[in-house]
């Protein structure tokens, strides 16, 4: 299992279980990625979904930031990896 960072948490909403992560690379829905961090540990899940601004996306961009829906809760600061 090879692990390319594709971006890093900018912010965290618990109730809805929503991260915005600012991108440094592409990342697309169906992405296998791993969100890692020294409290969350390790949450890994597929890309389902990702907005800008309220609006569905399929890809994104680097320099982007995209909400993500989340399998577990993540905090500021983790790193977001693609499994490639």
């Amino acid at each position: 299992m090879e692990k390319q960072e594709v971006g890093v948490i900018t912010h965290y909403f618990a109730k809805i279980s929503v991260a915005v992560v600012k991108l440094s690379a592409p990342l697309q829905v169906g992405d296998r990625i791993s969100i890692e961090g020294p409290t969350t540990g390790v949450v890994e899940q597929n890309v389902g979904s990702m907005q800008i601004e309220h609006q569905n996306i399929e890809t994104a961009s680097v320099g982007q930031e995209v909400g993500l829906k989340t399998d577990g809760k993540v905090h500021e600061h983790d790193k977001v990896y693609k499994i490639v």
